[in-house]
Parts: C-alpha cells; structure tokens; sequence
C-alpha cells in the first residue's frame, strides 16, 4: 500500500473548484442534529466577495434563514485512494427579490427538480480545502484480471 499526503489546498485552489462544479451538499442543524443534503448550486463573485447560491423547495428542511451552516463539493479517486474536498462554512440568507431579478437569467444554479423557488445564500467566513494525493502512482487494475 502506498503512502499518501494531505495537503491543504490555497483559497485560489478552492474558488476554481467551486466555479468548475455545480452540486455539493448543504448542511444545516435541525432539531439538534445536522442535515446534509446534495443541491445544484452557483459560485457568485462580487465586490463583496465570493458566495454560494442555492435555490430549494420553499419551507424544506434547509430553507432556514439566520443559520450557519457549511457547504461542501468534493471528489474522490477509490481506485487511487486519492480525492479532495472543499468545505465552506457560513451564514445562510434568503437572497431578496431585487437581487433575485438582478441575477436569475446569468446566475440561477438551474436545480434539477422543478419548485426549486427559494433562493438561499450561503455568505462563507472561511473557505478551506484539502487534498490527498499519492506519492507513488499505481496501477488501477490488478494482473490478475487479465489472466
């Protein structure tokens, strides 16, 4: 077995990765234990700075305004025990209709189910990233399946 490293990623790493992806998962505390669930979602950049935009069901279980919560995209390679991930961590808001009219035709996540109409913001305080990368490649496949 190999060894393998973890290695942080930078915040520029972290942004390029939330700009290429367009699903993660959202967590949220409710009734005293977390929630995680996948969502379509969009990297909005600013002057402001960066965020994460959400749209969902209207009263679901992750339309809570005045939480914190974390957002997280990641990818993992079983075949090379390799992966990354890249966590955001936050303060979730409604985004109001006049931001709404100004961003829904360039910046709508586009969810994949239909009566997706609260659009949620997840304002990051910090965005953090990690890799875990093998020092030696290897092989994917086993010999043994070709004999």
């Amino acid at each position: 077995m190999t060894e393998n490293t973890l290695d942080q990623l930078s915040i520029e790493t972290c942004l390029d990765l939330l700009r290429m992806h367009r699903v993660g998962r959202i967590s949220v505390i409710v009734d005293g234990f977390p929630v995680v669930l996948p969502v379509n979602y969009r990297l909005v950049e600013d002057r402001s700075g960066a965020w994460i935009l959400i749209r969902t069901r209207p009263g679901n279980v992750i339309d809570q305004v005045g939480v914190n919560a974390a957002f997280e995209i990641d990818s993992i390679d079983p075949s090379h025990s390799t992966g990354w991930s890249v966590l955001a961590r936050g303060h979730l808001s409604h985004l109001d209709d006049a931001a709404i009219e100004r961003t829904k035709d360039e910046l709508d996540p586009q969810p994949w189910l239909s009566g997706r109409d609260a659009w949620l913001v997840v304002r990051p305080a910090q965005i953090t990233g990690r890799r875990l990368r093998a020092n030696d490649i290897e092989w994917a496949f086993h010999i043994g399946g070709y004999l």
